[in-house]
């Protein structure tokens, strides 16, 4: 019975072949673990596209931004519309508010850069004496004592520094003490120093313009974040001023100015009076410092006057290029004697008296044309009014007469530069127009800005003027400017200065008035010498065929090839043999 059970178990069992147990069940064991989806090389690979995709999309976004700020500046747009876009997209707020200032080639003049100015919240200090001492330690240029009265006020905001370095900002910051804050402003930075200091200007505390262009311009600058590009060239006018300095200082004169202008426009491409200062510092300045002898500078210009007698007789239709007239006597009007300083010259055309200078010639000019025709041409070219449309707040009205007292007396002496004052940049806007084919331009400092011209003489007028200032450089007072290659025409003139309502006869103003080439002239250039004393260099003499009209050389032969004025030697040497010719046939 017992071994029956046991049969039947064995038999219900299952029964395994050889090597049949070791098979494995496919169900038994999960393959999903031993894919090849997730192992490490995958990994690495997913993460290195995803770092690849980091890189492109943040090289795409500079890819964008370049191309913004490369179109944006040769994009014409509104100015204030372009900022705020600007703002708006790419949220950047620019810590500076004032434009910066660039000469006409781009050159930075005048720049601004951030900083902060320290200011004391009095009620927090506690201790103001030691607080005191340690801000005199940071900035020993400042005392204790100005220190101690600042914080023993009362108030919230009491300024006790301004324009901090950041070195100092950080000092200050060091000291740990509450009460202490700052507050983000920006420094105007004049990188040339006393370079452009007249015509630029400078800003007050506040970074608010008070002089020059600054002041001038001051709407422009602040409401625009976009360069302001002046008529200026950096070039021209370092090799200018440094040229004037050299010539007050060897001829040890008061003061001087130079103007150089583009004729065909009224730009004016460099401008400088000297003495001069720097507008990056704070020191007290004297009033000569300060004053922009180009623009303010008012004096009788003596006989560069006669270009505009000459001029405006020619164009009267009274005088020509052939006339002659008597200089061997002096001529009386009414009280005035009036005589020619080297002695009578005969008979001479109206070149011969610019070639001479001669006074009694210029008086005979205008006894012909008469002081209505004199007074309504001067009016013409505005010697009468301020240029009050030049860039510069600083601008002088010229001495001018009113019609009753514009008498005979008056007439003839203003024909040779006497009765008459006006400022150098007067000067030169007017001998601008009679060289350039008879068009004025009103005078601009900026690059852009052309303003539409006037005629005031014919062009015939104009070109029989150019022979004639050219005589004045070949054979008369301007010799010593005669740069060969760029044929330069001019007129000097040596006049007393006026002196609590008298002449003194040992002080004179004198000054060379310059434009070239004559054959199409494109600049002029006025160089003014206050008060210059002779030397035997100048064989005693002051006036300006021996101070002016050097320097003026000096000049053109600098600043001429960097304007790109193209010197023509083939010219001259024909102009000469041409000369030789005629005065053998003569």
């Amino acid at each position: 019975m017992g071994f029956n059970v046991s049969f039947s178990k064995r038999k219900n069992e299952k029964f395994y072949l050889p090597g049949q147990e070791i098979k494995i069940s496919r169900r038994s064991i999960s393959t999903k673990n031993y894919t090849t989806e997730n192992d490490n090389v995958s990994t690495c690979r997913g993460r290195t596209w995803f770092t690849m995709c980091c890189f492109i999309a943040v090289y795409l976004t500079l890819c964008i931004r370049v191309t913004y700020v490369c179109l944006g500046n040769g994009i014409n747009i509104d100015t204030a519309i372009s900022d705020q876009v600007a703002a708006d997209i790419f949220r950047f707020k620019n810590p500076v508010s004032r434009a910066d200032i660039m000469d006409r080639n781009g050159e930075i003049i005048a720049t601004s850069l951030p900083t902060v100015n320290l200011y004391a919240n009095t009620k927090q200090i506690r201790n103001p004496e030691d607080v005191a001492v340690k801000l005199n330690e940071i900035f020993p240029n400042d005392s204790y004592e100005y220190f101690l009265s600042r914080l023993n006020r009362k108030g919230a905001f009491i300024y006790l520094k301004r324009n901090l370095s950041p070195a100092q900002q950080s000092q200050v910051n060091n000291l740990g003490i509450p009460g202490l804050e700052f507050e983000n402003c920006e420094k105007r930075i004049y990188p040339h120093k006393n370079l452009f200091a007249h015509v630029l200007g400078s800003t007050d505390v506040d970074n608010t313009g008070i002089s020059g262009v600054e002041k001038s311009m001051n709407e422009r600058l602040t409401t625009s974040t976009k360069p302001l590009y002046l008529s200026l060239d950096l070039g021209i006018q370092n090799q200018i001023r440094d040229e004037l300095i050299a010539g007050v200082e060897q001829f040890k004169a008061a003061g001087g100015a130079a103007i150089l202008m583009d004729v065909k426009n009224g730009q004016v491409v460099a401008m400088t009076s000297v003495p001069d200062y720097d507008p990056n510092e704070n020191s007290k300045l004297g009033e000569r410092e300060m004053f922009n002898f180009a623009t303010k500078g008012i004096y009788e210009a003596g006989s560069v006057f006669k270009v505009f007698n000459t001029a405006l007789s020619l164009e009267s239709g009274k005088v020509k290029v052939t006339d002659r007239f008597d200089t061997s006597h002096h001529i009386q009007v009414h009280r005035l004697r009036v005589t020619d300083p080297h002695g009578s010259h005969g008979q001479l055309t109206p070149e011969d008296i610019l070639v001479e200078s001669s006074n009694i010639g210029s008086t005979l000019e205008i006894m012909r044309v008469g002081k209505k025709f004199q007074r309504k041409f001067l009016q013409s070219i505005n010697m009468d009014k301020a240029l009050t449309e030049f860039e510069l707040p600083e601008l002088a009205k010229p001495w001018f007469l009113s019609e009753k007292n514009w008498g005979e007396t008056s007439m003839v002496t203003i024909s040779y530069g006497y009765g008459i004052s006006s400022t150098p940049l007067h000067i030169i806007t007017a001998f601008s127009a009679i060289v350039n084919g008879g068009m004025y331009h009103q005078p601009t400092l900026l690059k852009n800005i052309k303003h539409k011209g006037k005629r005031i003489v014919s062009q015939k007028t104009s070109d029989s003027m150019r022979t004639l200032l050219r005589a004045v450089v070949t054979r008369g007072t301007g010799r010593r400017a005669n740069v060969e290659g760029y044929q330069v025409m001019g007129k000097t003139g040596t006049a007393d200065k006026l002196e609590n309502g008298h002449y003194n006869k040992g002080k004179s103003i004198s000054s060379f008035i310059s434009a070239f080439p004559q054959s199409d002239p494109q600049y002029a250039l006025l160089v003014v010498i206050d008060d210059p004393k002779a030397s035997k260099e100048t064989y005693g003499y002051t006036t300006a065929g021996w101070n002016a009209v050097p320097i003026s050389r000096n000049i053109i032969s600098l600043v001429a090839p960097q304007l790109n004025v193209k010197a023509d030697f083939d010219l001259e040497k024909q102009k000469s043999i041409v000369d030789a010719a005629y005065r053998v046939k003569k």
